[in-house]
């Protein structure tokens, strides 16, 4: 009898807690956590492919989650490469050549700075809660597993998400992307859970293409600061062409 109650009791807590869960809530707070309000950070970039590597150092702005700017400064070569995005818009310029080019939509599943990262990732990642529907897979005393499909008539790259989220800071651990045949594309790890201005963050980011073993995308957080003092009018074109 005692055996019964207990299986019952954990099944109605597994139950309630689930209905307790806001699972949009939580997958927005992973996506959002480098933002805050506003941010100011430095990364290192490390990309390897089959062919080459290449490191690159950069400047970072967010405001809300529609607007980021974000310039290399390292390697010489390549310093005053920038993006630049404007709730669903992309430029990048070249300053070589003095270019800036608007990224098309035919062009948002590109690689974003020759990194395992897309263009269309920038636009459609702080997207995710408002484009996805949510059901909790897995949950224990150490992580949340949280399956993401695609609400109806929603243009989306991806065809399921899930995540796996740290359940004592509620940062994400794994996220695993899927095509829309349900195979598996794309693994991103986070590690490195390191306190940052009051939250606890994972400052260091692995993307792993799945068809691709060898090849990976690295992203390491130097500087974090969230709640600067920035405005609408720093995320212009002007502001993409600047030199610093």
């Amino acid at each position: 009898m005692k055996a019964i109650l207990r299986i019952l009791f954990i099944f109605l807590f597994t139950v309630g807690t689930a209905h307790a869960l806001d699972l949009q809530a939580l997958v927005r707070q992973v996506e959002q956590q480098y933002w805050g309000v506003s941010s100011h950070s430095f990364v290192t970039m490390e990309v390897k492919t089959a062919h080459w590597q290449r490191t690159l150092e950069m400047e970072s702005w967010t405001l809300g989650r529609d607007r980021f700017l974000t310039r290399i400064l390292e390697p010489a070569k390549e310093r005053g490469v920038a993006t630049l995005k404007v709730g669903n818009e992309v430029w990048n310029y070249l300053p070589n050549v003095d270019r800036t080019m608007k990224i098309p939509p035919s062009m948002m599943g590109g690689s974003w700075m020759g990194s395992h990262i897309t263009n269309d990732d920038l636009v459609k990642g702080e997207q995710i809660d408002k484009d996805y529907s949510f059901t909790l897979l897995q949950e224990t005393p150490d992580f949340w597993r949280i399956d993401c499909h695609p609400l109806p008539d929603v243009p989306v790259v991806w065809g399921r998400i899930v995540y796996q989220i740290h359940r004592p800071t509620r940062t994400p651990e794994v996220v695993e992307y899927y095509d829309e045949d349900n195979r598996l594309v794309r693994r991103i790890r986070f590690d490195q859970l390191t306190e940052v201005e009051g939250p606890t963050l994972p400052l260091r980011m692995t993307v792993l293409p799945v068809d691709k073993p060898k090849e990976s995308t690295v992203m390491v957080y130097h500087q974090l600061h969230f709640d600067v003092d920035i405005g609408k009018s720093f995320f212009s074109l002007r502001q993409l062409k600047a030199r610093r």
